[in-house]
């Protein structure tokens, strides 16, 4: 992987790790990123890692550009030793799949699809090989998913599928973007999920929608009193499908303060899970279900 570096602007520092998605990319973003975190370089204000790059964010009348420059990629050759294991958490996400609210939504913007005759689901399975669009909801459930970004809007997480690269389910996004996308809708574009953690305009095929919510500036949803954003980079997610009745159930929980995720504490290594993929994510789900 051959690492390059960027100005953006006047107080930022972009910094690309590889030109296409892996966790390889993402593991050593994460390492250099903390690398940043814990050097405390005076000047630093803001350390946003993503997929396969991150972005550091300076004040120029602190540090100078060139010097921070100097310093990232010190800290590089320290990161490409580093251990390939986190301490994370798993965590259950209820969906309640082919749900009337993104329905109704996608059959309004089918002018801007790549298929108007038929649904979201249906082009996702057809283009991924399933025969139907139940066959493409078990694949899309079925294997956990890593949070590899929070971003692009408040609390949204994009999610890499933890499967062999041959195994991943790819789906473009619309044509032209919607001017609307309900909040909470499980999306897909390109090989990553997401949950829109707000209402408003999107690009991603839309598969379902989450009673859960994952952001909340006011604080007041009783898992979100400590900080407002759900999830990190890091945490793994076990979709959950779900029917109406279950649905409605889950937002009477949120709505009175009940509900909590499901969630357990995890190790995760990446040169174990490159080594048994499945077997890791037999792991991973006795940790979140029991054995």
């Amino acid at each position: 992987m051959k690492t390059r570096y960027s100005y953006g602007g006047d107080e930022h520092i972009f910094v690309e790790v590889d030109e296409e998605m892996s966790l390889d990319a993402f593991f050593k973003s994460l390492s250099i990123t903390n690398a940043v975190r814990d050097s405390a370089i005076e000047g630093v204000t803001e350390i946003c890692p993503a997929n396969a790059s991150f972005q550091i964010k300076y004040d120029p009348d602190v540090i100078a550009p060139e010097d921070l420059l100097a310093r990232l990629k010190s800290l590089e050759s320290a990161a490409e030793t580093a251990e390939k294991r986190i301490s994370t958490r798993i965590v259950e996400i209820p969906v309640y799949y082919n749900d009337p609210w993104t329905h109704e939504t996608l059959m309004r913007f089918r002018d801007r699809h790549q298929d108007p005759s038929g649904t979201d689901l249906d082009y996702a399975a057809r283009v991924n090989g399933y025969e139907t669009a139940e066959d493409f909801i078990v694949a899309h459930h079925s294997s956990p998913w890593f949070v590899s970004m929070v971003g692009f809007v408040s609390g949204l997480p994009f999610l890499y599928q933890l499967v062999e690269r041959e195994r991943q389910l790819q789906v473009p996004k619309y044509l032209r973007p919607r001017t609307d996308t309900p909040k909470l809708t499980v999306g897909y574009g390109g090989c990553f999920s997401c949950i829109y953690s707000v209402r408003g305009a999107g690009g991603y095929q839309m598969f379902g929608i989450t009673p859960m919510p994952i952001y909340d500036p006011t604080q007041e949803v009783n898992y979100l009193k400590d900080f407002m954003v759900f999830f990190k980079p890091g945490d793994i997610v076990k979709w959950n499908p779900i029917d109406r009745d279950e649905y409605d159930r889950i937002c009477a929980e949120v709505e009175a303060g009940t509900f909590t995720p499901r969630m357990a504490e995890v190790e995760f290594d990446l040169e174990t899970f490159n080594a048994d993929i499945d077997g890791t994510n037999r792991k991973l789900m006795e940790a979140l279900y029991g054995a």
